[in-house]
């Protein structure tokens, strides 16, 4: 099907987004997550049947309206949910982007490597990664996942130079430790094309969401990082 004819499922759009990558970028949050992170602050974007439905030159022709915005720096952010679910879809989004100049940007958990998901890395300007913790112990308890996959994408993104950004939010009494910070600093550093480590401090505005979907938010017992605690972290670094 051509790039006229398929179309992505869209949890929402964010036309001026600062925190999804550099610069001032459009966001595009797509629907759909095959993970159940116990912090995750979008349960709304689980069901890969829901949202909204769009061509991706109709998204362009969005995103275009905001292009004398982006400056040098920024562009377009594809997010979530789990991205690389549309990969096909997310392909033939980034691609007219960058044929109209746009810079582009992927926001992922890393949690699928195939050879769809590598042919929309040929059009990813930045991958925003996200390594959520450093033990495969607390990956599988609280993500539904192996540590390993995500790394694996990670030494897949240095074999092809492509920059990342590593992120992390700071949950209290999970990874707000030296030891955790230590191995996320290590990992970044055994792999060149990380150029930026983020340190996102957990919060639970996200809990009205869980209550309005008759949902349990997992992490509601864990307390929100101090700004003193996140200047430690963000000084270990």
């Amino acid at each position: 099907m051509d790039q006229f004819g398929l179309k992505g499922r869209v949890h929402s759009l964010q036309s001026l987004g600062t925190v999804d990558g550099p610069g001032i970028r459009f966001v595009v949050f797509m629907q759909g997550c095959n993970l159940r992170c116990g912090c995750c602050h979008n349960p709304d974007t689980w069901d890969c049947k829901g949202g909204a439905e769009y061509t991706a030159q109709e998204l362009l022709d969005k995103i275009k309206r905001y292009k004398s915005y982006f400056g040098k720096d920024g562009g377009v952010t594809v997010s979530g949910g789990e991205p690389l679910l549309q990969s096909e879809f997310v392909t033939e989004l980034f691609k007219i982007c960058k044929d109209d100049g746009i810079n582009t940007c992927l926001d992922t958990s890393a949690s699928i490597l195939n050879s769809s998901v590598k042919e929309v890395l040929k059009y990813t300007d930045r991958v925003l990664l996200d390594i959520k913790y450093t033990t495969d112990e607390m990956y599988r308890e609280y993500v539904g996942c192996s540590i390993n996959t995500p790394l694996l994408f990670l030494d897949y993104l240095n074999d092809i130079g492509l920059p990342v950004t590593l992120r992390q939010v700071i949950i209290p009494s999970l990874n707000d430790n030296e030891d955790n910070i230590l191995k996320l600093s290590g990992i970044a550093k055994n792999h060149p094309c990380v150029d930026k480590v983020e340190l996102l401090p957990f919060k639970k505005v996200c809990k009205v969401k869980y209550d309005n979907m008759g949902l349990e938010f997992p992490f509601e017992k864990y307390t929100v990082p101090d700004s003193e605690l996140m200047t430690k972290l963000n000084n270990l670094l």
